[in-house]
């Protein structure tokens, strides 16, 4: 919206600059614990509203608002993938471990965007490393930046 159409309260608020958050074009995939970490988040955003409609803080208010908007969002489109405890193919929601050449290890679990978290173990279905991986057994290779990573366990378990 063009600055012209803003208001002047709004202005000196800096309520203009807030900007919307950007919506994912994927597949918006989660877990079932995702899910309920995303209504948490919804949940705890309303009461952060009422706070701040009770303190009469438009700026917190146009913050909070944003977010619903994001999180609402997020929620409406989401769709919660459990895999086949059976499967023996990389798929959303398992743990894979890898391997490289050098023989260093590690494990990821394959999440949706939002509940990605690499420090703790967790990676986006349309990170680079999931997607050289969906689809392929124990034992197959994947490539991310160069490197070479053999799977060398699946496990769906939550």
């Amino acid at each position: 919206m063009s600055r012209a159409f803003t208001s002047e309260a709004q202005n000196e608020a800096g309520l203009s600059d807030i900007g919307e958050r950007a919506i994912s074009p994927h597949r918006n995939l989660v877990t079932p614990e995702g899910l309920a970490a995303m209504e948490a988040e919804i949940g705890r955003l309303r009461e952060e509203m009422a706070r701040a409609e009770a303190d009469a803080d438009r700026g917190r208010i146009a913050l909070v608002s944003r977010d619903l908007r994001y999180w609402n969002a997020r929620r409406e489109s989401a769709e919660v993938s459990v895999p086949d405890p059976d499967s023996e193919v990389v798929r959303f929601g398992m743990s894979v471990t890898v391997e490289d050449e050098d023989g260093e290890r590690r494990t990821w679990r394959i999440v949706g965007e939002d509940e990605a978290d690499a420090a703790r173990g967790s990676i986006s279905h349309v990170s680079p490393m999931a997607r050289a991986l969906f689809g392929k057994k124990v034992g197959e290779t994947g490539t991310v930046n160069g490197r070479e990573w053999e799977i060398v366990a699946l496990d769906a378990a939550r």
